[in-house]
């Protein structure tokens, strides 16, 4: 008779600190999975990922612990054993863990081995490593628990099998990022599987958490490479897969469904609207308030916030001052149209006639400049800010990584907001988005299924109108040429000398090696946004306002 096991796969949703109602949640999947051997759930489930300091309070460890407990409690009813991410205290250390619970109680605990420290991660600040993992016995399989990062270098994988270990089960908190789902299965996970000869089970959680959005896309990798199992991207999913022992005595995963990914740009505009949507809702704001100028980042911005939340919930205000076209005023009513979404417009010549006056004696014999551009983006941040604070809506801001990389932003003006879903997107990813967004529905968007914006939107020179005739290419080099370049100074840390190099113009790059400096300290200030990339400004880049180095 053929040895069987079903091994449940449960890629879910968390809330950072709401340790009870997470643990209810995997207790629920388990009632609905009693005839199962084993129910596997991501890293940290139990706490939420990433906690950060949360988990340095000693009354967040001591719920923790007492939460497991029950846990394990609900296990001695004889259905299946659990694996769940966890924190845990010994000797006076801190540990990031996978514990365990079968027949009422913990019965084994691995630590995470490799801890990562570089980009959006820093868990040497929190945890301890722990020493090289042992495979554990549960239910007739001999399984090895690396977590997360332990997957990503060969030595725990590598120890795991010479130990003995059967398969392999890799509990993640992997944020997305652009293209990280092709190195996570064939650069990261089919290694190990090649390495080993073992089948492989990645783990991984699904939707947003302040700045990060955990895309889900679990799989199975037989110990062949094979794909056995995809689950879907951006979906909570609770999966069963079946093993049958070989008479070899291997375990092989019966093939299942494989869910396709997303292409490019798509899989980046499902994370902003993820981010978007989970960051609205856990912290309970009715809805968002935006400026609509007839420009493309407000109308993506407004789009990604109708497909998050729903036309209902979102509210945009045009605030025309003398130097708004006509065609901004068409352009942003034809948008809120399309998407459906309220739209009301308050003039701000009057408050600009007021902030003159106030100024006059202050300002006199000065030509207007900067200033007073500045004055009127401010005036527009305190307008939506008075919308939020009488309504409620989160204020969500409209800039994109390019302006904010240069500094082409007011601070206390179109900074202001709580949230960016445009953070980390370059202008011309902008471009690429809208072009998508008006030729393809999200799947799971509450927005329109056709077009959302008029062509002429994403068509026309992008311009802030704060004086006559403005455009952005007035200030910054064209697009096609300053991302490029802001791409190579920031997600690969080139010198100007290196991007001299791939043909870029020396004098064009020290200038904006300077400008992307000098705007660290907006930067600082900046709501936080969705990461889309490598080197997001906030969570990845971490650098010194006052910084005097420059690579030429």
């Amino acid at each position: 008779m053929t040895e069987t096991r079903k091994i449940v796969l449960a890629q879910l949703p968390q809330t950072v600190g709401d340790l009870a109602g997470n643990a209810d949640r995997m207790l629920a999947v388990r009632a609905d999975y009693r005839h199962a051997d084993l129910i596997l759930f991501p890293e940290l489930q139990l706490i939420g990922y990433p906690p950060e300091d949360l988990v340095l309070k000693p009354a967040v460890q001591a719920r923790a612990a007492l939460e497991l407990e029950r846990m394990a409690a609900a296990t001695a009813d004889g259905g299946p054993a659990m694996l769940v991410g966890t924190i845990r205290v010994r000797d006076g250390l801190l540990y990031n863990v996978v514990a365990v619970l079968d027949k009422g109680r913990v019965v084994a605990v691995r630590e995470k081995h490799e801890l990562p420290n570089y980009g959006t991660f820093d868990e040497k600040r929190v945890f301890a490593a722990g020493p090289l993992p042992e495979p554990i016995d549960l239910r007739g399989m001999r399984i090895g628990l690396p977590v997360c990062e332990d997957i990503w270098f060969p030595t725990v994988c590598g120890h795991l099998k010479a130990a003995g270990a059967e398969i392999v089960i890799a509990p993640h908190g992997s944020p997305f990022e652009v293209e990280k789902d092709d190195l996570r299965r064939d650069g990261i996970a089919a290694v190990r599987v090649r390495e080993t000869g073992l089948p492989l089970i990645f783990l991984n959680r699904v939707g947003g958490q302040d700045e990060l959005v955990f895309d889900g896309a679990s799989f199975v990798l037989n110990g062949d490479g094979r794909v056995a199992h995809q689950l879907p991207e951006w979906d909570a999913a609770v999966v069963e897969t079946v093993w049958d022992r070989t008479d070899e005595g291997g375990w092989v995963c019966r093939p299942g469904v494989v869910h396709a990914q997303d292409p490019a740009p798509a899989d980046a505009y499902h994370a902003m609207v993820v981010g978007l949507r989970d960051y609205v809702e856990a912290n309970r704001f009715p809805g968002v308030v935006l400026g609509l100028s007839g420009g493309i980042d407000s109308a993506l911005s407004a789009t990604v916030a109708v497909d998050a939340l729903g036309a209902e919930r979102v509210w945009c205000v045009m605030m025309p001052s003398r130097f708004t076209g006509d065609e901004s005023l068409s352009d942003a009513a034809e948008c809120a149209r399309m998407l459906g979404c309220r739209l009301d417009t308050i003039p701000i010549a009057a408050a600009m006639t007021a902030f003159d006056g106030m100024l006059a004696g202050v300002f006199d014999g000065r030509a207007p400049d900067l200033a007073e551009e500045n004055i009127q983006s401010r005036i527009r941040g305190l307008t939506l800010m008075a919308i939020s604070n009488k309504f409620g809506p989160m204020l969500l801001t409209t800039g994109n990584k390019s302006e904010m990389s240069v500094g082409y932003a007011t601070i206390y003006g179109d900074m202001a907001g709580g949230y960016s879903v445009l953070k980390d997107a370059y202008k011309t990813l902008v471009f690429e988005l809208s072009r998508w967004r008006n030729a393809h529905a999200p799947r799971f968007g509450l927005g329109p299924r056709g077009p959302v914006m008029p062509d002429r939107v994403i068509d026309k020179p992008p311009s802030a109108e704060l004086r006559e005739d403005q455009k952005d290419s007035d200030s910054l080099p064209p697009y096609d040429v300053l991302d490029p370049i802001l791409h190579g100074l920031v997600e690969e840390e080139l010198s100007v000398a290196e991007l001299v190099e791939r043909g870029f113009d020396r004098e064009t790059v020290v200038r904006i090696e300077r400008l992307l400096y000098v705007a660290e300290y907006k930067r600082r200030q900046a709501p936080p946004g969705v990461k889309l990339g490598r080197r997001n400004f906030g969570r990845d880049r971490r650098y010194p306002i006052t910084n005097a180095f420059r690579s030429a």
